[in-house]
């Protein structure tokens, strides 16, 4: 079996563009017909360029290859242009790519790519979702505390068992910061309201995108303690998780991050610190389902747990579910809230998600198939990415 052509689809998500403003896949096809999905996660390009450049490494290293190699393939594309290191546009381009081949293997061998990596583990996976605003709502939810604790038991009375939220404010290019007293106080006040709202009946997940300084960190948490977050995540930015290990050492929360992390190589240096006990790998964006595979085994050793982020499209959900459910250090899988409306059309079969669970595919490779005429009907034709920061400096927070 061989590869013999390779598509790209950049597909525009509609208002209220819930899992990003656009989603980038990719098709591979072999020589007997065999056809597998892939999804790239927020490489720092226009997604045109991305299309762009997964199309010329296809070219280059995967056109001709055999999808079955997936050692070779990741080890020639990782090191493609001596580059042979951890860089974000390299690894999601291998990401998709490397996706798609597991998608045509299990179709292959009439196997869900779950049984190729280990066998089912979890007969249906615990999901969260972010607190997320609706049509009508009066306020900024991510600045209405109230409002939010009001949606989270409406997730919770729908099944859900945790609830994510970032009430810290934008994350700014200049970043971290020593977050205001009013700043603290906010933070302070959503966890204690959705607390509340909830009770014991949900976990949570107090979600920052690396604000914060290793200082401000240990003082935000400190107010949070009482109301027992399940986690903390990413306190601070990706680059050096040493810093990130001394807030880990001064609270009880747990820590969780690698959202902005690629490869094993990342994440070892995460475990050898002692910087979290949660990962976060985004499989569009960290090599892959096998490099996924590969953390999630590093990670059992320290008795740490997996939670695989997802802030994009089903295709990198289905790859996730396919990690979840062989891994037998799983924790809870992120979920765009039940996986409805876009996300369900961009599919020929939908997720399942069930009160608050996902159950995993019995259909071979990923388990879905993109609708491709959805995905023509959709083309993206902005100019901002899929995740952009402020470009100024973040100077104090407005409750």
């Amino acid at each position: 079996m061989k590869i013999v052509d390779v598509k790209t689809f950049v597909v525009g998500v509609p208002p209220p563009h819930f899992g990003g403003r656009y989603w980038i896949f990719l098709k591979l096809v072999t020589d007997d017909g065999v056809v597998g999905y892939g999804e790239v996660y927020s490489v720092p390009f226009h997604p045109h360029v991305v299309a762009k450049m997964i199309e010329d490494v296809c070219a280059r290293k995967v056109i001709g290859a055999d999808p079955f190699q997936i050692e070779t393939l990741w080890r020639t594309i990782y090191s493609s242009g001596y580059t042979q290191r951890p860089d974000t546009s390299i690894l999601g381009i291998l990401s998709g790519i490397e996706m798609a081949c597991w998608d045509i293997i299990g179709k292959a061998l009439n196997k869900p790519a779950y049984m190729l990596l280990g066998g089912k583990v979890h007969e249906r996976l615990r999901t969260y979702t972010y607190i997320y605003p609706e049509p009508g709502d009066a306020t900024d939810i991510y600045h209405d505390a109230a409002l939010s604790a009001e949606r989270a038991a409406k997730y919770a009375a729908q099944g859900y068992t945790a609830v994510k939220f970032d009430p810290i404010g934008p994350y700014s290019s200049f970043d971290p910061r020593q977050l205001s007293l009013e700043g603290l106080a906010l933070g302070e006040k959503f966890v204690k309201l959705i607390r509340e709202a909830v009770g014991d009946k949900c976990d949570l997940l107090f979600g920052t995108h690396g604000q914060l300084t290793p200082s401000s960190a240990v003082r935000l948490a400190k107010r949070l303690e009482p109301y027992d977050p399940l986690w903390f995540e990413e306190p601070t930015p990706p680059e050096q998780p040493e810093e990130m290990a001394k807030v880990a050492q001064q609270t009880s929360i747990p820590i969780a991050t690698g959202e902005r992390l690629t490869s094993k190589y990342e994440f070892s240096r995460v475990l050898a610190c002692g910087a979290a006990s949660i990962l976060q790998m985004a499989l569009g964006r960290v090599g892959g389902l096998l490099e996924g595979k590969k953390i999630a085994g590093m990670a059992e050793a320290h008795y740490a747990q997996i939670a695989p982020h997802l802030y994009c499209g089903p295709i990198a959900a289905a790859a996730d579910i396919q990690l979840s459910t062989c891994s037998p250090n799983f924790l809870i899988q992120e979920s765009i809230l039940n996986f409805g409306d876009f996300h369900t059309k961009i599919l020929r079969q939908p997720l399942n998600w069930q009160d608050g669970y996902i159950v995993p595919p019995s259909g071979p490779g990923l388990g879905v198939e993109l609708n491709e005429e959805v995905a023509a009907q959709h083309p993206y034709t902005g100019n901002r990415l899929h995740l952009e920061m402020t470009d100024h400096p973040v100077q104090f927070e407005i409750a």
